[in-house]
């Protein structure tokens, strides 16, 4: 969470480009490491060969590997198109240029890419949709369900989570509580 808005930070400092994808189905993208195999899918079983199992090719989502074979593989790409991964945090990609840089955010499926250059965030999504399923969602509004909140005229970015509070005050009953400005009685001397 501190890297987002460290990131975001630097977009509204230097008033950055910010931009979002979805990876469609990225645990599917990972290349297994071990010979796995399962029972034959319901609706799969092949009449008289019901005790036969199949080989798995490719990562399924349920696997324990999935998400670190995911990983991996995103990694080795970012990797191999000159980004080169953040000590501190290893869902942070970033690539310099002569002039410019993008960082790359990735958390779990969901990325932000923020720069300078929108030609050149736009060629690394043009990248990123070439090698996987890929959903461009345009200017980022949303991110691990915190909204963003941008007017790139004024250079101010927000962040506001009032869905999530909004849930949380319904899962406790408390939808119909009296707001207060403040969490305690403020005195005054």
């Amino acid at each position: 969470m501190s890297t987002i808005r460290l990131v975001l930070g630097m977009v509204a400092a230097e008033n950055l480009h910010l931009e979002q994808l979805d990876v469609k189905t990225a645990f599917l993208h990972g290349d297994l490491e071990e010979d796995l195999y399962m029972i034959q899918p319901e609706g799969f079983i092949v009449q008289g060969q019901e005790n036969l199992v199949c080989k798995l090719r490719k990562s399924l989502y349920g696997l324990k590997q999935a998400p670190r074979q995911w990983y991996k593989k995103f990694d080795n790409f970012m990797h191999r198109i000159g980004f080169k991964r953040c000590e501190a945090d290893h869902c942070c990609y970033v690539k310099s240029f002569d002039n410019s840089y993008i960082i790359l955010l990735l958390y779990v499926d969901d990325m932000l890419i923020a720069g300078s250059d929108i030609e050149k965030i736009n060629n690394l999504k043009k990248q990123l949709s070439k090698q996987f399923a890929m959903k461009d969602l345009g200017a980022a509004k949303q991110i691990l369900g915190m909204r963003i909140i941008r007017d790139k005229a004024n250079g101010t970015l927000k962040l506001s989570q009032s869905e999530y509070v909004k849930k949380v005050l319904s899962r406790f009953n408390m939808n119909e509580a009296k707001p207060v400005s403040t969490p305690l009685v403020v005195i005054s001397n």
